[in-house]
């Protein structure tokens, strides 16, 4: 549950993959469990910095014309950056594994 919930150190202006990436490598010896969902919040993370990335950018190269696009993307993705984070903090406090959706899994 402490690697999701981590992430919202994003939230204090910092990167929010530090959290889960400060979880994995000093816990993932530990258990099995928690290498699987620490690994799965951080690579969620990333897959949402990678898609901030790409949106920021799309509105760049189009000179700005992409912020009629971008603007409500970027508000969808930050919205559902916090409800998958909360949604997998809970399925990870009952024991559950929780496979975040359009997760590119870089760490496996």
């Amino acid at each position: 549950m402490l690697a999701h919930l981590s992430a919202f150190v994003g939230l204090l202006g910092i990167p929010s993959l530090v959290g889960p990436l400060i979880v994995w490598l000093t816990q993932r010896e530990q258990d099995p469990y928690i290498d699987d969902q620490a690994r799965e919040a951080l690579n969620f993370n990333i897959s949402v910095a990678i898609y901030a990335v790409a949106l920021f950018v799309f509105s760049f190269v189009t000179f700005g014309l992409g912020l009629i696009l971008t603007l409500p993307a970027f508000l969808a993705l930050g919205i559902g950056w916090v409800v998958l984070v909360i949604v997998a903090a809970m399925k990870s406090n009952n024991g559950e594994p929780y496979r975040y959706p359009l997760t590119i899994r870089l760490l496996s």
